[in-house]
């Protein structure tokens, strides 16, 4: 039966996770990996206020203001201060919104504002475009800016022609309101690829020669692919400068290059989520069916550029991984941050922020783990007496299993007797799962790696061995005396029994008998359970990345599974040792006596008692702790100042409070210009010159 129901938990575990890779979003865009801007806080005014003092530059009636060299140059630093006139008009203009060539206090707040919204980055392209602040485009709008970008610079774009035409209008009188400009926007860099292709075209012949293809690829969606793409172009074209590369190939690589979102989730799907997985070219068509946007011809492209190194006839969600562009670097200054970005994630915590934590922790814990103790409590009680059984004496054998001894205890003890030893527990439990959680979070980030912020499985081991070892030093004396009042009801009579009594009969150094067996026990149980839990959130979040109350408590009940079903045994050994001995009974000296004893009197099997018990004891407590903790978090969120550390340049590990290229006096929305902006370009392909001479 065990062995059936924990095979079926694995198929659904694995069946989870197959579902979380095939809607894990695409991760190549900068702004894909902070797609939630409700994360990122609005600054406080004041703060503001601050940092407009500290940059503007013009006063004008006794009113500050930024130039657009303060704004674009100082402050935002998208380009350097050598950049041409025109690329530091237009990238100014977005906030310049009277258009004075100054930026006031009140349109710096607006900008700010702006950066927060969930559309940003089709915002700011907007703002870019509307010249005149009119909140509409004009076609010479769109033809002034387009002209300035280096990829028109590259490769003209043609103007007059039905793709224009069809938005403007045949006269290009029409204006475009927000909403259809985003879509021509969406267009564009198809339009643009199209007309490349036809101008290679010369003898109308529908394909082109393989070097002309290179290039072209190179200058219309250089900004999407690559540097392994850009390298192997020539062996996509054939392998050879004198192949040629007809429409129809031509057209689905770009469609490729676009829907690298939805191929990353096809290729992962085949595989079962594992990175190591190899798939065949028939799998990705047959994951491929469900996506009427993907061609055969993608998924053939695909997969030869996926095995041009090494040919096997399989490709693994690794090689895929090669396809993805890493995130736009958007000036050589923004450059350090990134590289800085762990060690200026986080920021100076002040000494009451530091006192208030600890506190913050313990209540918040105190209350979590006190829900899932009183929860659980009779399931424990249960445990506990049957796990205090010792087959050697003849008629001691009083519980046949954890049902029998649940319903005797209800009807020898009452429904109360189930809740015998509850309130030491609860004492405990406070400054148990404070504790725990607190030295849990503080091993990892005392471990993660400075370097990138990664921490690796067997770190996370030894971050929550760390925890379950640190509480034992409190719990110990608790978990005696809650041990001790359980199996109380077992004498003759039911005698009453109180905790005070309890702890003066066993003295200081009594409270702490068996707390060896207690360390043996807690050091594996969190070792497994808080990696168990960290990785169980991901397989059972919504397709947003979020856990909800059932996500958390699932996932709190699975990791307590193997942590406490695994332990058992020295969990055995723990209540042996805290438990008094009544007349007849065995005792032990020791974790080996004890351990030795068992063996040779009861056999193997008496270390595995009440592991059910204990296995629908500690699971939903678990997951009731873990789930109301979180929840507790998110409805008393107080921010602490601490960033987290985070790995630069991979997608999808930056936490919300920490956004790549961001400098210190980047505050509220401000912190996400540099990524915004970078997205603007590499969606769209508007990259303005950095570094030409002023016009």
């Amino acid at each position: 039966t065990i062995l059936r129901d924990w095979l079926a938990l694995t198929t659904w575990i694995k069946a989870r996770h197959r579902a979380h890779c095939s809607r894990t979003p695409y991760r190549s865009d900068p702004m894909d990996s902070k797609l939630d801007m409700a994360a990122v806080k609005r600054a406080e005014k004041t703060e503001l206020e601050t940092v407009f003092r500290k940059y503007a530059s013009v006063q004008r009636g006794g009113q500050l203001y930024m130039s657009h060299e303060d704004f674009v140059c100082r402050y935002l630093q998208l380009v350097d201060s050598q950049a041409g006139s025109r690329t530091i008009k237009l990238l100014a203009d977005m906030a310049d919104t009277t258009k004075d060539k100054l930026i006031s206090f009140v349109e710096f707040q607006s900008f700010e504002s702006l950066l927060c919204s969930p559309d940003a980055i089709h915002q700011l392209a907007f703002r870019i475009f509307d010249l005149g602040n009119r909140g509409r485009i004009s076609f010479e709008d769109f033809k002034h800016v387009l002209s300035v970008t280096t990829l028109h610079s590259a490769l003209p774009f043609d103007f007059n022609t039905s793709f224009i035409r069809r938005y403007f209008g045949q006269d290009q009188k029409h204006q475009l309101e927000y909403y259809e400009f985003v879509q021509l926007l969406q267009s564009l860099p198809t339009e643009h690829a199209r007309q490349g292709f036809v101008g290679r075209d010369q003898d109308k012949s529908g394909a082109i020669p393989a070097l002309e293809f290179v290039e072209l690829m190179k200058k219309i969606r250089g900004f999407r692919m690559s540097s392994y793409v850009q390298d192997h172009l020539l062996s996509v074209a054939g392998g050879s400068p004198a192949r040629e590369v007809s429409y129809g190939y031509f057209k689905a690589f770009n469609q490729l290059l676009g829907n690298l979102d939805i191929l990353e989730r096809i290729v992962d799907s085949a595989a079962g989520g594992r990175e190591s997985s190899r798939v065949t070219q028939a799998q990705l068509l047959r994951e491929a069916q469900s996506y009427a946007q993907v061609t055969p011809l993608q998924i053939s492209l695909l997969f030869n550029l996926c095995s041009l190194e090494e040919p096997s006839g399989t490709i693994s969600p690794l090689d895929f991984s090669r396809l993805l562009p890493r995130p736009p670097q958007t000036t050589p200054i923004a450059q350090p941050v990134a590289q800085d970005m762990v060690k200026t994630a986080s920021t100076t915590v002040s000494p009451f922020l530091q006192a208030v934590e600890p506190v913050y922790r313990f209540v918040l814990g105190g209350i979590a783990g006190a829900t899932g103790a009183t929860a659980v409590y009779p399931i424990d009680l249960v445990k506990t007496r049957l796990q205090n059984q010792r087959g050697s004496v003849v008629g001691e054998i009083m519980y046949r299993n954890s049902i029998d001894c649940f319903v005797k205890v209800v009807k020898n003890e009452g429904v109360f007797g189930l809740y015998r030893g509850l309130l030491p527990q609860l004492m405990g439990v406070s400054p148990e799962k404070a504790i725990k959680l607190a030295t849990n979070d503080t091993m990892r980030d005392f471990l993660r790696s400075k370097k990138d912020g990664s921490l690796p499985l067997w770190k996370e081991c030894i971050a929550g061995g760390c925890g379950g070892g640190a509480q034992v030093f409190f719990t110990n004396p608790l978990e005696i005396v809650k041990i001790r009042l359980q199996v109380a009801g077992e004498m003759a009579g039911g005698a009453q029994v109180r905790a005070w009594p309890v702890v003066k009969g066993l003295g200081f150094f009594g409270l702490y008998k068996g707390a060896s067996a207690c360390w043996l026990r807690d050091i594996p149980f969190s070792a497994i359970y808080f990696p168990a839990y960290a990785h169980m959130k991901v397989f059972t979040s919504d397709k947003n990345g979020r856990n909800g109350p059932l996500s958390l408590f699932v996932s709190g009940f699975i990791a307590g599974v193997p942590a406490a079903g695994l332990v058992t045994p020295a969990d055995v050994i723990k209540t042996r040792l805290q438990v008094v001995a009544r007349k007849g009974q065995q005792t032990y000296s020791g974790i080996v006596d004890c351990f030795r004893k068992i063996l040779r009197t009861e056999g193997p099997r008496a270390f595995w008692k009440g592991a059910p018990a204990r296995i629908f004891r500690s699971s939903p407590q678990f997951g009731v702790t873990l789930c109301t903790y979180e929840l507790l978090q998110r409805l008393f969120n107080v921010d602490f100042g601490k960033g987290t550390p985070t790995k630069p340049g991979v997608p999808g590990s930056m936490p919300t409070d920490s956004i790549p290229f961001h400098l210190p006096d980047h505050i509220g929305g401000f912190r996400l210009a540099h990524t915004t902006f970078s997205a603007v370009e590499s969606r769209f392909g508007l990259v303005f010159p950095k570094s030409a001479p002023n016009q």
